[in-house]
């Protein structure tokens, strides 16, 4: 690759990284232009589609959060490993939104994003099955429930750290003290299945999209209503 190549490249990196952190995954790709001070013909030799660039922004950060769950399956205490588990990944929902829209939707294409999902499912299962077999944590708690109770838990992270810096801790905590076994009272319904959450997860990601819209269409009427 040429030395402006490479350049031009970074700068696109650079700005959809900022743009991801402020405005979630769904920024138009002409604003990471915009701020990385290029055409958008030039992005687009680049990164084709905004999945290609959402993998090489995010590809790093994915990695290290498989990483994480690595080192926390093969945590002695299987309680603290669900913890800090957890801690890790909502303490980078908290500061970045592109991270909230991954974490929390389906987004196809990234294959990082679906190996993390992939991987992120085991290791909340896995840890949840030992965490039943030492009793700390009720019995009928499945990994479809947590997986989706994190995920729309994490889309009010954000918002709610901006208000109250670190506030997410005490909303994890509060979920966490839901999942103990002591004082457990049988759950409503049936869990959801693993289709059936993934389901879930692309009408959450749907909705959070189609709030983005409507705010940005509010914010472009600077004309009088008529």
């Amino acid at each position: 690759m040429r030395q402006d190549a490479q350049r031009n490249r970074e700068r696109i990196l650079a700005a959809a990284r900022e743009v991801y952190a402020e405005q979630g995954v769904e920024a138009p790709l002409d604003v990471i232009a915009r701020r990385a001070d290029v055409g958008n013909a030039t992005l687009y030799r680049r990164f084709p589609d905004r999945a290609a660039l959402i993998e090489a922004v995010f590809q790093e950060d994915l990695a290290a959060t498989i990483e994480a769950g690595e080192r926390m399956r093969g945590s002695a205490d299987p309680w603290e490993g669900l913890n800090g588990y957890l801690e890790r990944i909502f303490s980078g929902l908290a500061t970045d939104r592109g991270v909230t829209d991954l974490m929390t939707t389906d987004i196809a294409g990234v294959p990082t994003l679906e190996q993390l999902h992939v991987h992120n499912a085991e290791t909340i299962g896995g840890l949840l099955a030992r965490c039943r077999e030492d009793g700390s944590v009720r019995g009928d708690v499945t990994v479809e429930d947590v997986l989706f109770t994190l995920a729309a838990l994490g889309r009010a992270v954000p918002a709610a750290d901006a208000v109250v810096a670190g506030s997410w801790r005490r909303l994890l905590a509060l979920f966490l003290d839901g999942l103990r076994a002591e004082g457990v009272r049988p759950l409503p319904g049936e869990p959801l299945t693993s289709e059936q959450l993934k389901g879930a997860l692309g009408a959450l990601g749907a909705a959070g999209t189609t709030g983005k819209q409507e705010a940005a269409h509010r914010a472009g009427r600077s004309g009088p209503a008529e």
